[in-house]
């Protein structure tokens, strides 16, 4: 094994104890010390790989975007119709409750980490272009059965309705809600 070899090795165990670790407790209250612990690593080894706790949490969000983005692409691979691609996306929210990083589910790890950035934060504008991105796909599946404004308001009352839905449903600490929304987005979808 090469030094390029460990080093991603250790930064991969970063991240996932990082992602454990900020999903469970919540940043602030996550330490280094209790990171790299998770992570099996000196503290300077999360040095050589982040600049920062900061640099960290922005590479945890990107990291849960890009899982999220794994997830939906795979539903829409499957999907037939443009109602299918809108519901994949409520699939890969409901896949990615079922994933729950370890101790249960507790909503969107996005907007939980948006909640304790500041406004001005990197890694808070990252979690909004996650959500404007999920507002561009559905906007973007609806083009293929609906017309241009019609599409851009169902879009966005479609990601209220899924916001909305996994805020209850990290409050009930299970995935129902999404479940439930996804049934909804169904009726409204129904004739595309």
């Amino acid at each position: 094994m090469n030094v390029r070899e460990r080093r991603g090795g250790a930064r991969g165990r970063i991240l996932e104890a990082a992602a454990r670790r900020f999903y469970a407790n919540g940043i602030a209250s996550t330490g280094i010390d209790a990171i790299t612990a998770g992570a099996g690593v000196a503290k300077m080894s999360l040095y050589n790989n982040f600049a920062s706790k900061a640099a960290l949490v922005e590479a945890y969000v990107d990291a849960r975007h890009e899982e999220w983005l794994g997830l939906y692409r795979a539903r829409a691979a499957l999907a037939a119709s443009p109602a299918e691609l809108v519901l994949a996306v409520f699939d890969a929210y409901i896949d990615h409750a079922a994933a729950a990083h370890g101790q249960g589910f507790r909503g969107c790890g996005l907007l939980n980490a948006a909640a304790e950035l500041g406004a001005d934060d990197p890694a808070r504008a990252a979690v909004r272009r996650h959500k404007e991105e999920v507002e561009r796909i559905l906007a973007e599946a609806l083009g293929g059965g609906v017309e241009g404004d019609r599409a851009a308001g169902l879009s966005e009352h479609l990601c209220f309705l899924l916001e909305g839905a996994m805020a209850r449903a990290g409050l009930e600490g299970r995935d129902a809600r999404l479940v439930r929304a996804r049934a909804i987005a169904v009726d409204m979808l129904d004739g595309l």
